[in-house]
């Protein structure tokens, strides 16, 4: 139920964002008002007028987009990826290296035509393709930091509009997220739970050191009896 709640909700996030790109682009006059704020809302830089600096953040601020992509894209494929390792053992079938790149890379069409496999091994098979995909999504958002960095040189008097902003945190907040929603909630309960056998293991650990430590203490300080 939960990740059906997390797939309708991207689903929906997706549907608000998209539509108002699609009324604008229908060639109607009676839609010029809409479009042309569709559009001011969209002018950054040379395009954006000097003199209006209502609602106007700097350009360079284009970074925290792909900083936070990069932070939330990293979140999620290492909870994926650990979660599809450790479930893989779990899985009675043979899982070979190349039947697993095949999936990942010529997709399931062709993964189908071959022997057939449980609904386990597929579902561990989707989980490593959304795994694949968000390390594609890592390595974009990465070369786009390391350009608006270290590449791209923005005007100090250079702006966008705060709406185009707030659009590109929800792009790249919901496009990450969209890799794998199916499978967020149970890598985040999966993940939360190995932190938590951490944490425990490592309470008890230090349990038992500190009665170790007393214990050889009072042996030591113990008199000798003749």
């Amino acid at each position: 139920m939960m990740e059906m709640g997390i797939v309708a909700l991207v689903r929906a996030a997706w549907v608000v964002g998209t539509l108002p790109i699609l009324v604008a682009s229908v060639p109607s006059s009676r839609l010029n008002a809409f479009q042309e704020l569709l559009l001011g809302f969209a002018r950054r830089g040379k395009i954006m007028q000097s003199s209006s600096h209502k609602f106007m953040v700097p350009q360079r601020f284009f970074s925290h987009f792909y900083a936070l992509a990069l932070l939330w894209t990293t979140s999620l494929l290492v909870g994926t990826w650990f979660y599809a390792y450790k479930m893989t053992p779990l899985v009675s079938e043979p899982l070979q290296y190349s039947t697993i790149a095949m999936q990942l890379t010529v997709g399931s069409r062709i993964f189908s035509l071959h022997k057939p496999h449980s609904a386990a091994v597929k579902q561990i098979y989707r989980v490593w393709q959304s795994v694949f995909m968000l390390l594609l999504m890592e390595v974009q958002v990465l070369r786009c930091l390391i350009e608006t960095i270290y590449v791209f040189k923005y005007s100090p008097s250079a702006r966008m509009h705060i709406f185009g902003y707030l659009t590109g945190i929800f792009f790249y907040t919901a496009a990450p997220l969209s890799l794998c929603c199916t499978f967020a909630p149970e890598a985040f309960i999966f993940a939360a739970n190995q932190v938590a056998e951490f944490i425990v293991k490592g309470k008890n650990q230090i349990s038992t050191s500190e009665f170790d430590w007393v214990h050889c203490g009072r042996t030591q300080n113990k008199p000798m009896i003749m």
